[in-house]
């Protein structure tokens, strides 16, 4: 992530620059077609261009790290999918009012949502672990719409041009958004100790992290949503918006509530539900991003924050 603090060189200001032109028309010209055919026709055109980035051999050594012996024609389905599945997530945050349609019309399922609300009526705080399947934002637009008004924490992007409407676009699924470094962290407990709720999406690398496990294998995984839930007294819930069989339309699972016990057990419960939900929906999983990096073998262990 760049240092805000410091000018950008040049060269990289107008990496940048082009690459978040290409990326605005296109976005803008996909807004002139109808949402209906949108949403599919940028599925298509990412998984058309994945190639290129390189992302479909990220998803062939994720998937031979992670499911050795898939067979290689559902190998060829999920090079397609996975990118396809991103790209009508990404046009889907700019969209507006048609994706939050879709969104607050999805049903909720699964054991976790009396314990959700049995926390509004208490005014308990709340911690809900979503990931990277589905599209995450149709589970907080789906809650919000049903009085589950929750705080975001979000990732800088790396891009200047890029991170400035992409978080103007993140501000109109709900407020308050808390941007990753101390000043988010500061308000993102504040607002939780208030008794409020928090989403966290928690499947990505983390350097540093507990070595806890993911499809069989060690998956440095941040501790911190369950020492914050430990510490003041939330209900840690992980909820997953999957991407219904019409490619437009979402179902809300959300699982039970992962009772305290320590740190470590409680993030290994959350990686262990996600990868049933992943399992069962492969195609909506992002395989692209680098959950394990392979190199990390169990004698690379790296040491488990302090809870």
């Amino acid at each position: 992530m760049a240092n805000e603090t410091e000018p950008l060189p040049w060269s990289r200001r107008a990496r940048y620059w082009t690459s978040d032109f290409f990326l605005r028309n296109l976005i803008r010209f996909a807004g002139l077609v109808p949402y209906g055919w949108r949403v599919p026709m940028m599925g298509r055109l990412t998984a058309r261009l994945a190639p290129l980035a390189g992302y479909d051999k990220r998803v062939r050594a994720n998937l031979a790290h992670a499911c050795p012996g898939l067979p290689e024609a559902e190998i060829r389905r999920l090079c397609r999918a996975v990118p396809d599945n991103a790209g009508r997530s990404m046009i889907e945050l700019y969209a507006g009012r048609p994706f939050l349609e879709h969104a607050r019309a999805a049903p909720i399922t699964g054991p976790g949502f009396a314990a959700l609300e049995a926390a509004r009526v208490a005014g308990r705080p709340v911690i809900l672990m979503t990931g990277h399947i589905g599209n995450y934002l149709a589970g907080r637009a789906g809650l919000a719409a049903r009085g589950f008004e929750m705080g975001v924490l979000y990732r800088r992007m790396s891009n200047p041009y890029f991170n400035a409407h992409y978080v103007a676009a993140l501000r109109r699924t709900g407020e308050p958004l808390f941007e990753q470094g101390p000043r988010g962290m500061i308000a993102m407990v504040r607002h939780l100790r208030a008794g409020g709720m928090i989403a966290i999406v928690g499947d990505t690398y983390v350097h540093g992290g507990a070595p806890l496990r993911f499809f069989g294998q060690i998956a440095p995984t941040s501790t911190v949503p369950a020492e914050l839930a430990l510490k003041y007294g939330a209900a840690l819930i992980p909820a997953y918006a999957l991407r219904a069989a019409d490619g437009l339309n979402f179902d809300l699972v959300v699982q039970e509530e992962i009772p305290h016990s320590d740190p470590l057990t409680m993030t290994q419960a959350i990686n262990d539900g996600l990868e049933q939900v992943v399992r069962a929906h492969m195609d909506q999983w992002f395989w692209i991003h680098r959950r394990w990096k392979p190199w990390l073998t169990p004698s690379a262990r790296v040491t488990a924050p302090e809870g």
